[in-house]
């Protein structure tokens, strides 16, 4: 019964910060994506532009293959008393997609809920590892003058605020020292605030918003797990390179490395790709962005990121007490790192095996120990099934 008060509780602080909610809904009745119905997510994480604004990201004429290994694999792993394989998994928490990849090719291939290959689905934050990895290629591309740059040169509206000073790598590392907070049963918090009207039609809604916070720590000292900040840095990012994030993407990502299918991005308000959420692609094209990070950051022969930056970006930048943080990358106590999202979403790399796997979900809950704890023992059987095969 506690268990149901408290979602019940949840539910109804989430859809009093409906209207507040970043993205922009097609339809005012859409309810609010941290509330949906279990029919809703399996539908809704499909086909997300049928639900909100979104912008595409083009792919282009080849597709990055993706082989069969000459073995495939399965798992059979102890978890709370009981033997497990992957369908077992995949059918107690909820998923849609697994996807296995060592030195490029596919040991594990499945999906479920009504799912085919060719659908895509939503990333929650798995997002904001993408967004990093496109300030690698701006810096590349000389727009982004460097990680010690300031942020309020690509944000000028930011100037006479907290982030005063505060570097293009403080916000990558989420330690800008700007006070917020992260919480989402709490219908006053910043995360259900962020972004939610257009204060001043010249000025994005979250900039508007996140420049009257004040400084709580100092810059680069602390981190504060702070979704509006990942959002900042998409504005950031399409600041320095004069085009949308989509576009951006599209070119130093999609087309070189080769997606099978054009991706989309939520927009907020202002019709901005959020920079923090909800890019949608196939359980493949998951699968390439690993292989895309793992290669490092090459694409058609090109060196797309800088030299190094795959391994500077995903290594232990911050202390956030559960292994470490790079930029808008998850270090992981196991090995390897992570892109991570809601409900379920993630993307393991372990350099040290060749490996890449994928996991799209709709779980109950958005988080909670229990589902992490599961989905760790899933990756580690994994990753212990790949190094036999």
């Amino acid at each position: 019964m506690r268990r149901f008060i408290g979602l019940a509780l949840l539910s109804l602080a989430l859809a009093a910060a409906h209207p507040a909610a970043a993205q922009k809904p097609k339809s005012p009745d859409t309810p609010m994506i941290l509330t949906w119905s279990p029919e809703l997510q399996s539908r809704g994480y499909r086909t997300m532009e049928d639900l909100f604004e979104v912008l595409v990201i083009k792919r282009g004429r080849k597709v990055h293959p993706l082989p069969a290994a000459a073995r495939t694999i399965d798992v059979a792993y102890p978890y709370e008393g009981k033997t497990w394989t992957a369908a077992d998994y995949m059918a107690a928490f909820d998923v849609s997609g697994v996807l296995v990849l060592k030195d490029g090719k596919v040991l594990m291939e499945r999906y479920a809920m009504g799912r085919k290959p060719e659908d895509r689905w939503t990333s929650f934050s798995v997002a904001k590892s993408v967004t990093s990895t496109l300030v690698g290629a701006a810096i590349a591309d000389g727009k982004i003058k460097g990680l010690n740059a300031v942020v309020t040169d690509y944000i000028p509206e930011l100037k006479g605020s907290g982030y005063d000073g505060v570097t293009v790598r403080q916000l990558l590392m989420m330690s800008s020292g700007v006070k917020w907070n992260e919480d989402y049963t709490d219908p006053k918090s910043d995360v259900a605030s962020a972004g939610g009207a257009i204060e001043d039609p010249k000025v994005n809604p979250i900039v508007s918003y996140m420049r009257k916070l004040p400084r709580e720590n100092a810059p680069g000292s602390t981190f504060n797990y702070n979704t509006g900040e990942t959002d900042l840095v998409g504005v950031l990012v399409s600041n320095a390179v004069g085009k949308s994030l989509s576009k951006y993407a599209s070119e130093k990502i999609w087309k070189p490395y080769g997606m099978e299918r054009d991706g989309i991005w939520v927009t907020d308000l202002a019709g901005h790709e959020r920079g923090g959420c909800c890019m949608s692609m196939t359980l493949r094209d998951y699968g390439r962005v690993g292989q895309f990070i793992l290669d490092g950051g090459k694409a058609g022969g090109k060196q797309i990121l800088p030299p190094g930056w795959t391994t500077e970006a995903t290594s232990k930048q911050i202390e956030n007490g559960v292994g470490g943080y790079g930029y808008f990358w998850w270090i992981r106590p196991q090995g390897g790192f992570e892109a991570r999202g809601i409900f379920g979403q993630g993307i393991v790399i372990v350099p040290e095996d060749k490996l890449v796997i994928v996991v799209n979900s709709a779980w109950p809950r958005a988080t909670g120990r229990d589902l992490s704890a599961a989905r760790t023992a899933f990756y580690e059987a994994i990753r212990a099934a790949a190094k036999a095969n």
